[in-house]
């Protein structure tokens, strides 16, 4: 006689974390050449158009990852102070922690935080791609697909938020940002 056994699902990942994919690696290249106000504008941009619609999906009336998109806006063109801007991008992020059991919305709004969070630091907008990406799979696929299949939507999100960087990007820019990407 065989028992009941409850077979348990590997849990879904938070973030991609491999650096050293070449859909990555390729990203993290042309971000070394623009200026941290153009790394926000792409960054704030693509979240708003492709991320936030993942987020409003779930959380319709929970309005602080917009809040936090709205606040870098505001910061970018100087309306309102970097500690204004924080307060807004912190809830965006305590957002992200109560979805917890929701990796697309989790992961939408991570990614949001992080890039509104380029404001203060460039290197931020790499979130884009390691939670951002990861939401639009999970959204795709759902987060039972197998992990190769996953990380190949993922990998194709980041071409597109390459060529939505290229698309504003500022050529042979003269001051772009100083990034320690600590990876």
């Amino acid at each position: 006689m065989m028992k009941n056994r409850r077979v348990i699902m590997p849990k879904a990942r938070k973030m991609l974390s491999d650096w050293n994919t070449p859909y990555i690696q390729s990203l993290m290249k042309l971000i070394e050449t623009q200026s941290k106000a153009t790394l926000a504008i792409w960054a704030v941009d693509y979240s708003e158009q492709v991320i936030l619609p993942l987020w409003r999906k779930y959380y319709l009336n929970d309005v602080r990852p917009q809040n936090a998109l709205n606040a870098a806006r505001e910061w970018l063109s100087g309306i309102i102070k970097l500690p204004q801007a924080k307060s807004k991008i912190l809830e965006c992020h305590a957002a992200a922690r109560e979805a917890n059991g929701n990796p697309v919305a989790q992961a939408a709004a991570r990614a949001i935080g992080q890039c509104t969070s380029t404001i203060h630091s460039a290197r931020h907008c790499i979130g884009l791609a390691f939670y951002g990406a990861l939401a639009v799979a999970y959204d795709r696929l759902g987060t039972d697909a197998p992990w190769e299949q996953i990380e190949q939507c993922a990998a194709e999100e980041c071409g597109r938020m390459e060529a939505a960087l290229r698309a504003v990007a500022v050529e042979d820019e003269p001051n772009p940002a100083k990034i320690d990407w600590k990876c």
